[in-house]
C-alpha cells in the first residue's frame, strides 16, 4: 500500500516552503526558495511542481499557511509583507494547479495546529501560538478548537499596540508589535539584521512579545504559549528568558498566573507540520 500524507505549503515573506507530511506530522520530504520581490506566484507554483515530481507519497490533500490578512478560507489573500498580493485569489489558484482539495490558514494559526498535533503542547486544549519572524503573527487554540473569528482572522497577536504611538505598522497603525519585534522592524530600528541583534535587542523583543502575550492570555483565559519563527528561535535562550521572565512580572492576574512560553517543538520544519494540520484539521471538519 503506497504511502499517504499531505502536500504542504508555507508562504511567508522571506521564504516560500512545500513539502509532503505524513498523516502522523513527518515531514517526508520539503524544498524552499526565497520570497522574490515580483512574481510570486510564479515562484510557488514552480517549487510546487518541482517538488510534486519527487515524491511517490498518495496526497490525500492540501494544506497551506499563509500571512494575512485573508477572507474566509483563504479564497482571497493580502499578504502584508507581499506587496502585489492583495485579495489575491490563492485557493483557486492552488486548486487549479494541484487538482485537489486545499484548505488554507493563517500561518501562525496553522503553526499552532501543528504544534498541538504533534509538538511541544501536544494535546494542549488551551493555548496561543506565534510566529515571530519577517512579521509577526499569532494563533488561538481555545477549548480544544481553533479560535477563527469573524472571518478566520482571529490571533493576530502582532498588531496588539506595545508601543502606544510607537513606530508605523505595514498595518497602517502604529505601535504594533510587528512593527518593533518583527525581523524587518529589527533590521529597521537597528541598522542591522535581526541575526546580527545585540543582548539589549533581544532582551527588549522578548520583553515586547510577553507584553503581548500578557494582553491576550488576559483575554483569552490562558496561560500557554509556543513561539517559532526565524527571529525566535534564532535568538534562542536569551530571547525565551526574557519573554518568560516579562511575563513572570506581568501576568498577576489569577487566572493567567504561572504563564508558561515554550519554543517551537518541531524546530524550523515546524511551518510545514502546521499546514499539514490545516488540511488535517479542516479536512476533518474542525
Amino acid at each position: 500500500m503506497a504511502t499517504r500524507g499531505y502536500f504542504a505549503i508555507d508562504i511567508g515573506g522571506t521564504k516560500l516552503s512545500v513539502g509532503v507530511v505524513s498523516l502522523s506530522g513527518e515531514v517526508l520530504s520539503h524544498g524552499r526558495a526565497e520570497t522574490p520581490q515580483s512574481n510570486v506566484w510564479q515562484a510557488l507554483s514552480g517549487l510546487i511542481k518541482s517538488q510534486l515530481a519527487l515524491t511517490d507519497v498518495e496526497i490525500v490533500s492540501c494544506g497551506v499557511g499563509c500571512g494575512g490578512p485573508m477572507s474566509p478560507e483563504g479564497e482571497l489573500v493580502s499578504n502584508l509583507h507581499i506587496q502585489e498580493w492583495r485579495d489575491f485569489p490563492l485557493r483557486s489558484k492552488l486548486q487549479d494547479l494541484l487538482q485537489m482539495t486545499v484548505h488554507i490558514d493563517n500561518d501562525a494559526k496553522a503553526l499552532v495546529q501543528g504544534e498541538v498535533w504533534c509538538g511541544a503542547v501536544a494535546g494542549q486544549t488551551d493555548v496561543v501560538g506565534m510566529v515571530v519572524s519577517t512579521g509577526v503573527g499569532g494563533g488561538i487554540i481555545s477549548g480544544g478548537k481553533v479560535l477563527n473569528g469573524r472571518i478566520g482572522n482571529a490571533g493576530h497577536i502582532g498588531h496588539v499596540i506595545v508601543e502606544p504611538d510607537g513606530r508605523l505598522c505595514a498595518c497602517g497603525s502604529h505601535g504594533c508589535l510587528e512593527a518593533h519585534a518583527s525581523g524587518r522592524s529589527i533590521e529597521a530600528i537597528t541598522g542591522k539584521p535581526a541575526a546580527q541583534a545585540s543582548p539589549e535587542v533581544i532582551q527588549n523583543t522578548g520583553r515586547l512579545v510577553a507584553r503581548a502575550l500578557t494582553s491576550v492570555g488576559a483575554i483569552v483565559d490562558l496561560r500557554s504559549a509556543v513561539i517559532a519563527g526565524s527571529v525566535a528561535l534564532g535568538f534562542g535562550k536569551p530571547f525565551f528568558e526574557a519573554v518568560q521572565s516579562e511575563l513572570d512580572r506581568s501576568a498577576k492576574i489569577e487566572f493567567i498566573r504561572d504563564f508558561i512560553v515554550c519554543p517551537a517543538g518541531l524546530g524550523q520544519l515546524s511551518p510545514l507540520v502546521g499546514a499539514a494540520a490545516v488540511a488535517r484539521n479542516l479536512g476533518c471538519g474542525l
